[in-house]
């Protein structure tokens, strides 16, 4: 079952050094139909203003994913980590026990990205920030693993805390692949349009949109246009 939210239908957000649009309810944006996807808590597409940011502020038991998709993010946190993630490349933190950081885009640039939240299934580790480039050319095979929370994806995915995986990358216009759905899926189309399909239906997504697949083993994705895709395989609770 696919279930579309066109990017008008999403929460937002205007502080104007920060634009968010909220796929799920998010700081002053509630909406009680739409908490969450199972594990998955948070998806904010964030527009960040050059030389500006989030001012340092904990977290505690949490998974946060930064996927970059224009320009850069600076990191700096607690535990010392610190590191530049520019475009095309993912961050991940493990809040566990608690850690407090900052966010800024240090560019003359904006800087866009999606800041997505799970739950993690260990409470209270030790905090862990990290980041990682992946390829940057479009696929027409399959859409490169980023993230994961399974040992035998170690050497090629950032680590997280839950049994998840996150995927995403650049499509070329009329590739159509088949991706795999181990628990539930949330789709995010950031450039471009695509068009899933689980069988008997199908929606086309638009930049800004995103679609919940859930009782199904398999979609497929096909490029409209050139795109850009996240895909977030996450549990229910």
């Amino acid at each position: 079952m696919i279930t579309h939210y066109p990017v008008s239908q999403l929460g937002h957000a205007n502080h104007g050094w920060l634009k968010s649009r909220h796929h799920f309810s998010f700081g002053h944006y509630y909406n009680p139909s739409r908490i969450g996807f199972g594990t998955l808590r948070v998806i904010n597409d964030d527009w960040v203003a050059p030389n500006t940011g989030f001012a340092t502020h904990p977290h505690r038991n949490m998974e946060i994913i930064s996927f970059v998709r224009s320009g850069a993010i600076t990191h700096k946190d607690s535990e010392g980590n610190q590191g530049v993630t520019p475009s095309g490349q993912v961050q991940v933190m493990s809040a566990g026990s608690g850690i407090s950081h900052s966010e800024y885009n240090r560019s003359k640039e904006p800087l866009t990205f999606y800041q997505i939240w799970i739950e993690p299934n260990q409470y209270d580790v030790t905090p862990r920030w990290d980041a990682k480039a992946f390829p940057s050319q479009a696929s027409d095979q399959e859409l490169p693993l980023l993230v994961s929370g399974y040992p035998e994806d170690s050497e090629q995915a950032l680590f997280i805390h839950q049994h998840a995986r996150i995927y995403g990358g650049l499509l070329n216009q009329g590739t159509e692949i088949e991706h795999s759905i181990e628990h539930q899926v949330y789709v995010l189309c950031s450039k471009g349009s695509i068009e899933i399909v689980d069988g008997a239906q199908s929606q086309v997504l638009n930049a800004g949109d995103g679609a919940e697949v859930s009782k199904q083993q398999q979609i497929i994705i096909k490029a409209l246009g050139d795109a850009e895709v996240v895909v977030i395989d996450a549990p229910r609770h």
